[in-house]
């Protein structure tokens, strides 16, 4: 998925960079774990909106 942001979008001919909804990542819940390497983080929707990541 691509989104713009206004007030982030400079040139349409910068690149890209990937936008993924928190949401999605955690399946319509509040947490996901997401692999780096051989670390796994957990990120975490708080009940204020807000995404913690923790390893």
């Amino acid at each position: 998925m691509t989104f713009y942001s206004p007030d982030t979008r400079t040139d349409r001919a910068e690149a890209v960079l990937p936008a993924h909804r928190a949401e999605e990542l955690t399946g319509g819940g509040n947490l996901a774990h997401i692999a780096l390497g051989d670390q796994v983080y957990t990120l975490r929707i708080t009940r204020a909106g807000k995404l913690i990541l923790t390893k």
